[in-house]
Order: structure tokens, then sequence, then C-alpha cells
């Protein structure tokens, strides 16, 4: 299990985000996270001379330049120097690497942010880019071809059918109606296929947007927040690169990360999910063992705003918002990046007893 030493846990202390866009073209990366800095620092009492450790996750592919991340400083303030570091992934993985930060004594605060603009060009396209460069990549799949070759094999094992993944979009978009940063909200439009057999209602909306959460240790997190989202445990594995070794109705690496993170030890009442198409939330529950008793994804989920590079930030920031309002105990949160849910992270988090 990848958890924390007795005496020194690690908690989320406060989150923030946009309020999610098809587009931002107006404002730069930059101009979009400024605020979200603000707020997050301002729930805290925090200024940016208290944070001990930054870590960003982004992606230059979707900014189009390299190193596009240093750009993303000037929102933070590098000078004076600051100890920061960069993943070219969600911001979930720099979390991890925040929280192993934490876990070794050398910071006691963290500032975790990313962000993504999808909307300057064609995210199907880029996200291709991610394939094996060798046998699939020369093919050109889009994301949601092969999201759909997925479902496909979901439903041909029996596992589902199109009327269940409908009900699956309806129900994330129903809980989104009550998060006012998401995209999209209410009911989903009626149309043919998009690919098949997902319609537009199965897949995520393309947009801009960004996260970010503020880490502390021990007794810092109980200075900093009234009821912090403990991080018991959390883990991230990886599935085979090639798709054509792997079984697409499962999800072995997510259900190793959770059981290394302890999600099965206790029941929990939450998951927010990191499931961009309906299919996918298909796969994770049966990895994840969800029963009907879990909360999922009382957000709206992926299906409702997904910011890519933040999208599975935002998961664990919703699940420790819900912590710090009281309305979860332990709560799961999972994220993932690659095509058919390549690689996941799973995170558990705690409330102290009320």
């Amino acid at each position: 299990m990848t958890s924390a030493p007795r005496g020194r846990g690690i908690a989320v202390v406060a989150f923030a985000q946009t309020a999610h866009r098809r587009s931002s073209e107006e404002l730069s990366e930059v101009e979009m996270l400024m605020p979200v800095l603000h707020e997050v620092l301002d729930r805290t009492g925090l200024k940016t001379a208290d944070i001990d450790f930054t870590c960003s996750g982004s992606s230059d592919y979707l900014a189009g330049r390299a190193f596009s991340f240093t750009l993303a400083l000037d929102g933070v303030g590098a000078w004076p120097p600051i100890s920061e570091s960069h993943v070219e992934m969600d911001g979930a993985w720099a979390l991890y690497e925040a929280w192993a930060k934490l876990l070794t004594g050398d910071a006691d605060t963290a500032l975790v942010y990313s962000y993504g603009k999808s909307s300057p060009g064609s995210v199907r396209d880029v996200l291709t880019r991610q394939l094996d460069p060798y046998y699939v990549a020369p093919l050109w799949p889009d994301s949601v071809a092969l999201a759909a070759l997925q479902a496909q094999a979901l439903i041909d094992a029996g596992d589902t059918d199109e009327p269940a993944l409908a009900a699956v979009a309806a129900r994330n978009r129903d809980a989104a109606s009550g998060n006012p940063y998401a995209q999209l909200k209410g009911p989903v439009p009626q149309g043919g296929h998009l690919v098949a057999p997902l319609r537009t209602g199965d897949c995520p909306p393309i947009g801009d947007g960004a996260a970010a959460v503020i880490l502390a240790a021990g007794d810092r997190a109980r200075e900093l927040c009234e009821r912090p989202a403990w991080i018991r445990g959390i883990d991230h594995r990886i599935e085979p690169h090639g798709l054509g070794v792997r079984d697409l109705t499962a999800s072995p690496s997510a259900r190793l990360a959770a059981e290394r993170a302890g999600a099965f030890e206790r029941p929990f009442d939450t998951a927010e999910l990191h499931a961009p198409f309906t299919a996918q939330e298909v796969v994770l529950r049966k990895a994840l063992r969800l029963g009907d008793d879990v909360c999922v994804n009382p957000s709206g989920g992926a299906l409702a705003a997904n910011p890519i590079m933040a999208a599975g930030l935002i998961r664990i920031g919703e699940a420790a918002a819900r912590i710090h309002r009281g309305e979860s105990d332990r709560a799961l949160a999972h994220a993932t990046s690659g095509p058919c849910l390549q690689q996941n992270l799973v995170a558990v988090l705690e409330g102290e007893p009320r």
C-alpha cells in the first residue's frame, strides 16, 4: 500500500477551479490560471512565499510550443526563486509528486496546479501522439474512435448496451446541474452516432480550464483547513502500451492501484471517476468494485467538463471538497491518461471523525 507513514499525514486543504468553457481564446494560459491560483491561496490565507514546493501538470502538445509550462510560472511568481517541478501529465500526477515531496519532510506545504486549452486545435488528433509510434499512431485513430472500440468490446461481452450508456450520460449531466463550474448540464441531446456505438452524449466536451490544490502535512494541515481531506493512500499503474495485447473490457491497472492505495480496506461513500467516455465508467465501476451505495461523480465528472491535463486533478479536488464540506467521510478519486484507460491513478481520501 502506498501510504503516508504514521505521524506525518498529508492532506488536501484547499481546491479551486475555473468555470470550464468551450473556448477561452481571449485569455492566455497565464490569464486563465491566475484567478485559480489566487483563489486557492486565499482559501488558506497563504502567500506564494509560504509555499514550500510547487508542481504543475500540462502538455506542450496542446500549447503547440516546447516548455510552455515555463510561461505559466509567471502566474505563480518564480522570483525570488522557488522550489518547482513539472510533469507532462494530468495534474493528478503532479499531485503525486508533491505528495512524495512532503513525505520526505523537505516541505510542509505544496501548491499543485494544472491547465489545458483544447479549443485552439483538434484535440482528437493531438491525442494520437500518445499512441505507439510504430504500429498504431501512423494509422491516426483518434481518441473517440478508440473509445468506440472499447465501448463495442463491452457491448459484445454483454457488460453494457447503448441504453445503459445513455443512462450513464444522463446521470452525470443531471449531477452537473448542481456544479457551477461544469461546462455541460441538463438533458443529453439526442442524435445519431458520433462514432458507433458512441453518441455525442457518450463523449466528453472539448473545453478549456484549470485547477489547483494545496497540500499540507501534519498539524500544518489542521491549521489551514477546518476539516482536511487526508490522503490515506495513493498509487498509479499502467497498462501495456499496445492496445492489441489488452482486454479493453477490464482495467487491471485501476484495480491494482486501488488495492495498493487501500481502497478496498473499508467502504467509501463517494467516488470521483475520471471517465471521459460513458463506457469507461462501466469499466471503472467493475474494476473498483463500486456498488449502488457509492455516490459516483456528484460533480458530473469528465462528461460534464473535461479540461485536458486538469480533469484528473479536478477529480481529486472535488472529492476533497466534499470532505471539507462534511458531505463525505471517505472518498475515492481516480485519474486516467492515455487511450482506453491506459494509465490509472487512485487516491483514497478521508476526513477526521466528526
